[in-house]
């Protein structure tokens, strides 16, 4: 079985184009699919939407958080609740094209674990999105892992084997590129031009996408404490010169007080850089301590279309219906 996981943040606009163009292709490939519907705590239409939509159609599961806990959260959430012999994920902006899953599924069959859409080019996006997610990916390969492809999102199939892997990560700070990068599983790469949004606007500002890629290197790499440690050894260096230059100044020039303002300069500088280690190492231990706590990534507070069993399976946290409100007193006498 096909199944199709969709994080969704405030996308009323696109639901019904999506709807539209999505379910014809996905009964085209097989007519007993899935479409897993995440609904990241969105403050529009969204939820009502979905409701409405999986009470006439039971190929469609909506998964409803109590807030917005993230686009990586969200993914792994469907990715939980996917039954699917393959399960793709995509966005319900139609960036990531429906009418691309036929090819997808075919290179499925042909054994891959992971099927990767490529974008060979970025429609409506301007020029500093476009060179900001070429150095993105740049930054992914030098700091993350070499075997992270550019230009690949998340737009995905993957095998239910691969799924099973991907689901028995549990950090609480996902990347999930990088996971799957680092799984080193079978991955077939499919280019395709991607185009604009059909309906909204994007959820990933710069604040979004530079906080995205500093959990991306945080979580996949140390590098950033061996910058700390290699800058911290830069400036022992230049202290010994510094110890070398007072000594000349005090013993044999006979003069410390020009060196004063060095002096002062120097102890900034050092004081800037312990202050940078600190919070790097600061950061990483608060890492850790998310870590520990061993809180689940996601709440969901209504489902609809989900089996018993599969809640039971997924590893988020689950609240229990909301009780049906009892009549008042006033109602029962009449």
């Amino acid at each position: 079985m096909l199944s199709i996981v969709i994080p969704l943040f405030n996308e009323q606009d696109s639901l019904p184009l999506l709807f539209e163009r999505l379910l014809p292709v996905a009964a085209s490939i097989d007519p007993c699919y899935e479409l897993i519907l995440v609904d990241d705590g969105s403050t529009d239409s969204t939820r009502h939407l979905l409701a409405s939509a999986a009470r006439s159609n039971p190929h469609l599961r909506v998964l409803s958080f109590t807030r917005n806990f993230g686009h990586q959260p969200a993914v792994t959430a469907g990715l939980d609740c996917a039954t699917g012999d393959c399960v793709v994920v995509m966005d319900a902006d139609l960036q990531d094209p429906p009418e691309l899953l036929p090819e997808m599924f075919a290179l499925y069959r042909q054994g891959f674990d992971i099927v990767s859409p490529q974008r060979t080019s970025r429609g409506g996006d301007s020029w500093f999105k476009r060179n900001s997610a070429k150095l993105f990916y740049k930054l992914m390969q030098k700091m993350v892992d070499r075997r992270v492809v550019p230009e690949v999102g998340d737009f995905r199939l993957f095998s239910r084997r691969a799924v099973h892997a991907i689901c028995n990560f549990r950090e609480q700070h996902r990347f999930m590129r990088g996971l799957i990068a680092w799984l080193g599983l079978k991955e077939a790469i499919l280019p395709f031009e991607r185009q604009c949004r059909v309906a909204g606007e994007t959820k990933y500002s710069l604040l979004n996408m530079l906080r995205f890629s500093w959990v991306a290197i945080t979580s996949f790499s140390g590098l950033p404490l061996r910058i700390a440690l290699f800058t911290g050894m830069s400036f022992v260096a230049l202290d010994i010169f510094l110890v070398i230059y007072i000594l000349y100044v005090t013993l044999i020039l006979k003069s410390v007080v020009p060196g004063w303002a060095s002096i002062i300069i120097v102890q900034a500088l050092f004081s800037g850089v312990t202050l940078i280690c600190l919070g790097l190492i600061g950061d990483y231990i608060s890492r850790i301590y998310d870590e520990s706590k061993h809180r689940p990534l996601y709440v969901v507070e209504e489902s609809t279309n989900l089996s018993q069993a599969t809640i039971s399976s997924a590893r988020g946290l689950f609240l229990d219906p909301k009780p049906a409100r009892a009549k008042s007193a006033t109602a029962n006498s009449i």
